[in-house]
């Protein structure tokens, strides 16, 4: 099976989960699963611009991206957080390369125009010949959010939408989101179990979902209209579930449907 996981970056701050994380790839990639692992790095990149003097904004769960906060974002999200995360998985015993979407110009990107947030881009083309020969070589591919423009730019990616992008294109049979919630929750803050793509829009008006989780959603509806079979937010907490994700059932998180 094809299978694209994306971690997000507040589990990324804890090692913890990160080596929890790490530690269930042998085991997917011994069962001939192809994995590709798509993570962001949103909390290490604010920590990082405060410390750095710069003000950090959102709209609708996207950061503002200056070139300044663009440069800091490549050193962070392609430099530290993706080098420590290939080192954990390799601790693990699998070998894995860390990448960005400029990288091979395997994840091509727009500049995201409505609105306008700076340097941020949205996913127009996926090389999946290249996450190919990578699988052929036994290895593991963990992709930074940021892609190259036709401009030249970097871009700074919603991890979300890249993981969607990534899934669709190398035809995966399910995308997982490891988030540091516990799931979709509903108007009295219970987890769904299960939530239908038309019942989105609704929650989004009703403001039942917000923030981070808007842009989550949106890349959930966009890759099962596209083919993904299967898509599973997860909490990080719960990682050790990914090796028998296809052959048992899962009890924790939300998965989210096409009717």
């Amino acid at each position: 099976m094809k299978l694209v996981v994306k971690i997000g970056g507040a589990a990324l701050d804890n090692k913890e989960l990160v080596s929890k994380f790490a530690k269930t790839i042998p085991s997917l990639c011994q069962e001939e699963h192809k994995l590709v692992i798509v993570h962001g790095g949103g909390a290490a990149l604010s920590r990082t611009l405060k410390q750095l003097g710069c003000e950090t904004s959102f709209v609708n769960g996207l950061r503002v991206t200056d070139a300044q906060t663009r440069d800091v974002a490549m050193m962070v999200l392609a430099g530290q957080l993706n080098k420590q995360l290939v080192a954990a998985i390799g601790a693990a015993g699998q070998p894995a390369i860390g990448i960005c979407g400029g990288d091979l110009r395997i994840f091509r990107a727009a500049k995201k125009r409505y609105p306008d947030l700076g340097y941020v881009g949205e996913i127009v083309s996926v090389d999946a010949h290249w996450i190919e020969r990578l699988w052929s070589a036994g290895v593991v591919p963990v992709v930074s959010s940021l892609a190259l423009g036709n401009d030249g730019e970097y871009y700074n990616v919603n991890a979300d939408a890249m993981a969607s992008a990534c899934a669709v294109a190398c035809g995966a049979h399910a995308l997982i989101y490891l988030t540091d919630v516990d799931g979709v929750k509903d108007a009295e803050g219970s987890v769904l179990r299960w939530l239908d793509v038309n019942s989105i829009q609704q929650m989004v008006s009703d403001a039942t979902v917000s923030g981070g989780m808007l842009p989550k959603l949106e890349a959930c509806t966009k890759a099962l209209k596209k083919g993904v079979a299967r898509v599973r937010i997860l909490p990080a907490t719960q990682a050790e579930v990914l090796p028998g994700f296809f052959t048992h059932p899962i009890e924790c998180g939300t998965e989210v449907i096409a009717s």
